[in-house]
């Protein structure tokens, strides 16, 4: 993630080594690691959330024909005129009309 090496780490230690002091290094790199432990956890936590709300969505399958319907009943068939002009939709009963009439003819 973030790419450190072997050389940058040990830099990044004789640094605070020098700046913290020997006394203090040990109870900082303590409790750093209690706050990284506990930051991992949320985000944990967190994930499995999503999770679990992304499987409850999809259990829901009742849902989904009720959506496909809907897309269904909503989905518009645009056509031209002959200079390029959006027509408006046909409605859905004078399309079932003019498709038997075509048929017969």
């Amino acid at each position: 993630m973030f790419d450190i090496g072997f050389w940058e780490l040990a830099l990044i230690m004789v640094v605070a080594l020098m700046v913290i002091g020997p006394e203090r290094l040990p109870g900082l790199a303590r409790t750093a690691g209690l706050w990284f432990g506990k930051a991992q956890a949320m985000i944990r936590s967190v994930k499995m959330d999503i999770d679990r709300e992304l499987d409850a969505g999809n259990k829901d399958s009742g849902l989904v024909p009720e959506i496909n319907k809907i897309a269904e009943e909503t989905r518009y068939n645009f056509h031209l005129d002959a200079s390029g002009q959006i027509l408006p939709p046909e409605p859905a009963a004078d399309k079932a009309e003019q498709t038997t009439q075509r048929s017969e003819a």
